[in-house]
């Protein structure tokens, strides 16, 4: 087969990460607002072409103060950094449905490699509009101090607020275009 485009359904899609908070619990946030740019044969990734881009702008953490700190120079970093993005550089079937998609993402004006663990989900029609759509899902973990994400206060037990690993992951609902 030969790719094809498909668009986000937003509506039923995330992209989200956890991170320890205080080293004994997590915090959970998506963002509301992003893009997501794909041509791809969905039964076969190998070839795709995949562009993200998310409004940093959009970070939810269900706390209006944590998220506006999350928005500042001490993390983000907004009004100089206002998107992040990652781009496929590299992709190889695993097997079956899952994958792993390398690629450039950039956090803070910094650019990493970074590989995200997908699993094709399944394609079906839309019965309330007729469109063909594909679901993906992943996850991948990377260190926030390398993309300048630096941050942080002491807690009385020893450890730090903000811990360095953060978990993203992505739900994906793409309807193909014709």
């Amino acid at each position: 087969m030969t790719n094809v485009k498909w668009t986000v359904d937003a509506v039923h899609s995330e992209i989200g990460f956890s991170v320890k908070h205080m080293m004994i619990s997590k915090v959970k946030g998506v963002f509301e607002k992003f893009d997501v740019n794909i041509e791809a044969d969905v039964e076969d990734l190998t070839d795709a072409k995949i562009e993200v881009t998310i409004d940093a702008s959009s970070i939810n953490t269900r706390n209006n103060d944590r998220d506006n700190h999350l928005r500042s120079a001490d993390f983000f970093d907004i009004e100089n950094q206002p998107n992040l993005t990652f781009v496929a550089t590299d992709i190889k079937k695993k097997s079956g449905s899952d994958y792993d998609v390398t690629g450039d993402l950039t956090i803070h004006g910094v650019t990493k490699p970074a590989t995200f663990d997908i699993t094709f989900e399944g394609q079906s029609k839309d019965p309330m509009g007729g469109d063909t759509v594909a679901g993906f899902s992943g996850k991948t973990k990377i260190s926030r101090k390398e993309f300048g994400l630096v941050w942080n206060a002491s807690v009385e037990t020893g450890g730090v607020l903000v811990g360095d690993e953060i978990i993203i992951h992505v739900e994906l609902e793409l309807h193909k275009q014709n």
